[in-house]
């Protein structure tokens, strides 16, 4: 599951999390900008992407042996970065290899505008990691001819042809990930983890045949394979040394052996030595073994995410997509928020869940600030803020989970600069001043309170499946939005300034709810084109959370749509009763959640989140044309540069910065290209 700092920043077009069950996420933009250093994190920006860099706060105060343990673990990260590449769509790793020998050998005119067309796609390429938008999940739509490209690849000796040429410009395989309703989802995804005639029957029916040992334990059922039909028979090709992506893995176990050789203490290494021997087998109950001992392995500077873990890019929601995040802890932040961890069962108890959905004992949320020293696959170079892991019900259940705030990442969000969009849409100056004054702590307390008591609350009714099986293909919009809700209706209680998090609660409370409102009602479609529907998991949730408060308060005009000056906005008349609509509705989520109800999660969010008012829609986008920043941000990773004496024996490790992003993705791809181009 995919935080914020105090000084968090108050976001009007939304929070991308990496949330176990759902899709990760990013923050667009800050409002307000906390400028505290010279370091320039703006690298460049082109189509609706602005690219960022950031810093690795205390690196210097790291023992050498930690700072090896966070170079061996980036490495083993970066290892497996073809891998996303191949998971996303089948043809992505021919196609980039093309296009990356075009841009390094072209010798014709580099002024022409369609040359210019042509960095602009493989730019949007690298940042999506393939031919498919890493967000609305639409094929990118070049802006140049196939003639021309034909012209870039004669002059550059270069072979592209078939399908993979094709595909550049064709209507095929739209959609990386296809939610619509009433299709066949797996058929119609463009996304690798199934061969070409694999059907969404097919996936349920052969996962329906598969009995865990242990019920109460259930495996995690084709989260490391493909499913392809081989002379019409369903298997399951697994990612593990000797079989699918073996040439990558190989290269991420040898580097996860070396930090292994480095670990902070025991805990730490035998939870970096089960990891090794489940890619070297991919069993599954290896892989549970090993979530296991790293949620139970707390102490030490130095984290990690490495695996096959979101399952937000598989429209039936089994396959985990390859995803590395490096992490050191920040000591400050971490002691000052661990409060919310020490009070979770409080929050479990007095929440409005009905008494058996509610947990009789929350154990294991850790939470921690950390900054972030290196990411890759699903988390680069899109990311998560905050991440709560592992996914598994029963683990989270009986061992707890982890719940991380990457706080460098937000502080770059921060120092990248704003636009004065919140002016545009807040209704009055009330709401402009609220945000103002307790946007960021407000904005800082929901992420933290979405993670840490969100995704730890609740519980399955006894003998009811994994949300995957029962919810199907709204299991990661509806606990996503379980998990917002959670954050909601804490945020307007006393509890949070009796616990010393906040100065104001009501003022705080107010903040946050102007600003979910605000974004899911409005200002988050500047991401959809016009006519497209809400598809992303983060962005149905918000809609469906927002539209359903919204008619469900309209007898007593709890949030009042007004028109002014030919323009709409969103005015909260009565917070109280907003609150309590939000418990309402967050009761509601967990019991479908607990009683797999497929029907009333299906009308919720057909009904509240897929479709947008076209209007309001045209709305927005013309008034955001007078503001050209991106609506989307990403960033390069620094460089971890091994300083190494005469017998090759690493001294210390450098951090240095990329000057441009598409150096650092030529020579990603020029150092850790370990698959061929078709998988």
């Amino acid at each position: 599951m995919k935080l914020k700092q105090i000084l968090a920043l108050a976001i009007f077009t939304g929070i991308m999390f990496s949330c176990g069950d759902e899709k990760k996420g990013e923050i667009t933009e800050a409002e307000n900008v906390e400028t505290t250093t010279d370091f320039d994190f703006n690298v460049e920006q082109f189509a609706d992407i602005k690219v960022l860099r950031y810093q690795i706060p205390g690196w210097e105060n790291l023992t050498l042996k930690e700072q090896k343990l966070v170079y061996y673990l980036t490495q083993a990260g970066l290892s497996g970065r073809d891998i996303m590449w191949n998971m996303n769509y089948r043809h992505n790793l021919t196609i980039r290899k093309a296009l990356e020998n075009v841009y390094a050998n072209y010798n014709g005119d580099k002024k022409a505008d369609d040359w210019k067309a042509f960095e602009v796609y493989l730019k949007r390429v690298w940042f999506s990691n393939g031919i498919h938008h890493h967000y609305s999940n639409a094929k990118l739509k070049p802006e140049f001819s196939s003639e021309y490209l034909k012209e870039l690849l004669a002059n550059t000796n270069t072979t592209l042809e078939g399908e993979a040429f094709d595909v550049i410009f064709n209507d095929k395989d739209a959609k990386k990930v296809n939610l619509t309703k009433d299709v066949d989802n797996v058929l119609l995804s463009a996304v690798n983890f199934y061969g070409p005639d694999v059907t969404s029957a097919d996936v349920e029916n052969f996962y329906k045949k598969k009995e865990s040992p242990n019920p109460a334990k259930p495996l995690s059922y084709g989260l490391n394979s493909q499913l392809v039909k081989v002379d019409g028979v369903l298997t399951e090709r697994v990612y593990k040394s000797g079989g699918l992506y073996g040439s990558a893995i190989d290269e991420i176990v040898k580097w996860l052996e070396l930090a292994q050789g480095v670990a902070e203490n025991k805990a730490q290494g035998d939870a970096l030595g089960l990891l090794i021997s489940y890619y070297k087998t991919g069993d599954l109950q290896t892989w549970d073994d090993y979530n296991v001992a790293w949620t139970a392995a707390t102490e030490g500077n130095i984290d990690y995410i490495n695996s096959f873990i979101e399952v937000y890019n598989d429209p039936a929601g089994y396959r985990g997509s390859f995803e590395s995040i490096v992490q050191i802890k920040d000591f400050d932040m971490s002691e000052k928020m661990s409060v919310l961890s020490e009070n979770a069962q409080w929050f479990e108890d007095n929440s409005p869940l009905m008494d058996e959905h509610k947990k009789a004992n929350v154990v294991g949320v850790t939470y921690k600030v950390v900054n972030v020293a290196g990411e890759a696959g699903d988390a680069s170079p899109s990311t998560p803020i905050g991440v709560n892991l592992p996914n598994a019900n029963w683990i989270r259940a009986a061992v707890g989970s982890k719940s991380v705030s990457l706080g460098n990442i937000i502080h770059a969000y921060n120092n990248a600069g704003s636009t004065g969009r919140l002016k545009e849409f807040v209704n009055d100056d009330e709401e402009y001043e609220l945000e103002e004054k307790y946007g960021q702590i407000a904005d800082k307390l929901h992420t933290a309170l979405h993670e840490v008591i969100g995704h730890a609350s609740g519980q399955l009714n006894p003998g009811v499946g994994e949300t995957k099986e029962t919810l199907k293909k709204y299991a990661s919009t509806l606990e996503e939005g379980r998990a917002d809700l959670v954050g909601l209706y804490y945020l307007y209680n006393p509890k949070l300034q009796e616990l010393g998090l906040v100065d104001d609660w009501k003022s705080v409370g107010k903040a946050a709810y102007d600003g979910y409102i605000r974004n899911g009602l409005m200002t988050q479609l500047i991401r959809l084109e016009l006519g497209d529907d809400v598809e992303e998991a983060h962005m149905v949730n918000r809609q469906w959370v927002s539209a359903w408060a919204f008619e469900q308060g309209q007898a007593d005009n709890v949030i009042e749509k007004v028109t002014r000056d030919g323009k709409t906005y969103f005015n909260i008349n009565d917070y109280e009763k907003l609150h309590e609509l939000f418990g309402q509705l967050l009761r509601e989520t967990q019991r479908i959640k607990s009683e797999g109800d497929y029907k009333a999660v299906s009308d919720l969010v057909e009904g509240y989140g897929v479709k947008v008012d076209q209007a309001i829609h045209a709305e927005v986008l013309k008034r955001n044309e007078q503001f050209t920043s991106a609506p989307y941000s990403g960033f390069v990773n620094p460089v971890l540069v091994a300083e190494k004496d005469e017998n090759g024996e690493i001294t210390g490790v450098k951090v240095t910065q990329p000057d441009t992003f598409e150096g650092q993705m030529m020579r990603y791809s020029k150092d850790y290209g370990f698959l061929p181009s078709e998988n």
